[in-house]
C-alpha cells in the first residue's frame, strides 16, 4: 500500500447545531469537538450532534489535509474500503469513496421529534417526489448505544398496555372516534384476534390520535397537564405522569404528548443499546449517546418539532408491530478473541458497533476487518498502531480504519473507543 493510502488516519467530524442538543460543554458533542483544529465552544449554544462519515449532507475530511473530503480519498484508494464491501454496497456509492454508514454522537437535551425511517421502496419514492425534504433513496436502520443514562419513545407499546390507558385516561380517549376506540379495545382485549386485526386496528388508532383537530387535542392536553399538575393522575397512569409533564414543557400544546401512553418508554444505563429498523417510530427523549446508521438523512417527523411535519407518509409508512421495549435491545458479546471489547451487530449488513474500554497498562488488538471502519475515543487518552505506523489519540478524536487492517489500541491511564464497522460476511 502507497504511503498516500496510509490505512489508518484521523479525519475531521462535524457539528450541529440543533435546537434539541446539550447547552455548551454539558455537552458530550461539543466535549469531543474540542479535538477538532479551531474548534471554540459557544457556552450558549446547543450542540446536538457530531457526524462522521461521507454523507454529502455534513462530510468529514483528512486531519491531514482538511481541504480534502474522506470520500474523495476513499475513491482515490478503493482498497481502503474493499473489494468485497464496494461490491456489496454498490447502489449507495461506494465505489466513489461513500461509506455505507453514517456514524454520530449525539447530546440530547430536550427530545426529538416522533419520527420514523423509511425502507428503501420507500425512500426511493419520496426522494424522487420532495428531494428538497428527502435528501437521498437510501433506508435509515440505526443503532442508539448509550453512553450516559437515555431514556427513549421507541415502537408501539403492546396493545392491552394502551387499552390499560385508554380506560384511565378521559383526555386521550377524546381524541379517538367512538367507533375506532371500541373496535381496538375489543381486538387489544380479545385473545384469538389476529397479527393482521391487531395492526389494523392499531394503525387506526394511531391515525385518529395524530389527525385529530387542533383545537380539540390542544383542549385536552391542557386539560391532562392541569389535572397532572393538580395531583390527578390515576394509578395507571403513574407511570407516564413526569414523561408527559416533560415533553409537554419542551412542547406545549402539541399532538407529539400523547404518543407517551402509545409508545414504549426506555431507560438505559450506560453500554445499553436499541435498534430500531425501519417504519418503528421513536423519540430520543435525552442522554448522550453513539447512533450508527446505514447511510442516510431521511427523518419522517408528526410531532414535537418545529420542522416539517408529514403525517401522511409517517402513518402510511410504520410497521406497526406492537410488543415489550425488549425487542428493541441488541444482545451485546465479546468481539472476537479480545478481552476488552464488546460488539453490538444488529440484523442488517451496512455496520456493526465495537466498544473498546481499557484501564491504566491495558492493551486490545483487533484482528483484520474485511471492510472499513471509524472509531472515535469518547474518553481518555492512548495510542492505536498498525503495521507500520502509529499515533497518540485523545478525546473527541475520530480515525479512519482501512479494510484488512489490523489495529491495537493501548492507554497508560485510560481509554473507551467505539469503532463501527462494515464486514460483509
Amino acid at each position: 500500500m502507497s504511503k498516500s493510502a496510509t490505512p489508518v488516519f484521523k479525519i475531521i467530524p462535524t457539528t450541529q447545531k440543533y435546537d434539541w442538543g446539550k447547552i455548551g460543554l454539558s455537552s458530550k458533542v461539543a466535549q469531543c469537538a474540542q479535538s477538532i483544529p479551531g474548534f471554540q465552544v459557544d457556552e450558549n449554544a446547543p450542540y446536538a450532534e457530531l457526524w462522521m462519515g461521507t454523507h454529502p449532507t455534513s462530510p468529514s475530511h483528512l486531519f491531514s489535509d482538511p481541504s480534502q473530503s474522506l470520500a474523495s480519498h476513499l475513491e482515490a484508494h478503493p482498497e481502503l474500503i474493499g473489494d468485497a464491501v464496494i461490491t456489496r454496497f454498490a447502489d449507495t456509492g461506494a465505489s466513489k469513496g461513500n461509506l455505507p454508514f453514517l456514524f454520530k454522537v449525539l447530546s440530547i437535551g430536550k427530545a426529538l421529534s416522533i419520527q420514523t425511517h423509511p425502507d428503501k421502496e420507500t425512500a426511493k419514492k419520496l426522494h424522487e417526489a420532495r428531494p428538497d425534504v428527502y435528501k437521498d433513496s437510501n433506508h435509515k436502520p440505526e443503532m442508539a448505544l448509550a453512553l450516559t443514562p437515555f431514556t427513549a419513545l421507541c415502537g408501539f407499546r403492546p396493545l392491552p398496555n394502551i387499552a390499560r390507558y385508554m380506560s384511565s385516561t378521559p383526555e386521550l380517549v377524546a381524541l379517538i372516534p367512538t367507533s375506532i376506540a371500541h373496535k381496538f379495545l375489543s381486538i387489544a382485549q380479545s385473545p384469538t384476534s389476529s397479527e393482521a386485526e391487531e395492526k389494523a386496528a392499531l394503525k387506526d388508532l394511531f391515525a385518529a390520535i395524530m389527525t385529530a383537530e387542533e383545537h380539540t387535542f390542544k383542549e385536552q392536553l391542557f386539560k391532562l397537564v392541569q389535572r397532572y399538575n393538580g395531583g390527578g393522575p390515576l394509578e395507571n397512569e403513574q407511570d407516564v405522569k413526569d414523561l408527559v409533564l416533560k415533553l409537554d414543557s419542551q412542547f406545549p400544546g402539541d399532538i407529539g404528548v400523547f404518543c407517551a401512553f402509545l409508545l414504549n418508554y426506555v431507560q438505559l444505563k450506560p453500554g445499553e443499546a436499541i435498534f430500531l429498523a425501519a417504519g418503528e417510530p421513536h423519540a430520543y427523549v435525552s442522554g448522550d449517546i453513539i447512533e450508527c446508521m446505514a447511510t442516510s438523512d431521511n427523518v419522517i417527523r408528526a410531532g414535537l418539532t418545529p420542522k416539517l411535519r408529514d403525517v401522511p407518509n409517517l402513518v402510511s409508512g410504520l410497521t406497526y408491530t406492537a410488543g415489550e421495549s425488549s425487542r428493541h435491545l441488541v444482545q451485546p458479546s465479546r468481539f472476537s478473541s479480545s478481552s476488552h471489547t464488546t460488539l453490538y451487530d444488529p440484523p442488517i449488513p451496512e455496520f456493526s458497533v465495537l466498544d473498546v474500554v481499557l484501564k491504566s497498562g491495558e492493551n486490545e488488538t483487533h484482528k483484520p476487518i474485511d471492510g472499513p471502519s471509524l472509531a472515535i475515543v469518547v474518553k481518555g487518552t492512548g495510542a492505536v498502531k498498525w503495521d507500520g505506523g502509529g499515533f497518540d489519540v485523545k478525546e473527541g478524536n475520530v480515525f479512519f480504519v482501512g479494510s484488512g487492517t489490523q489495529v491495537t489500541f493501548g492507554t497508560e491511564s485510560e481509554l473507551a473507543v467505539v469503532r463501527a464497522f462494515v464486514d460483509v460476511k
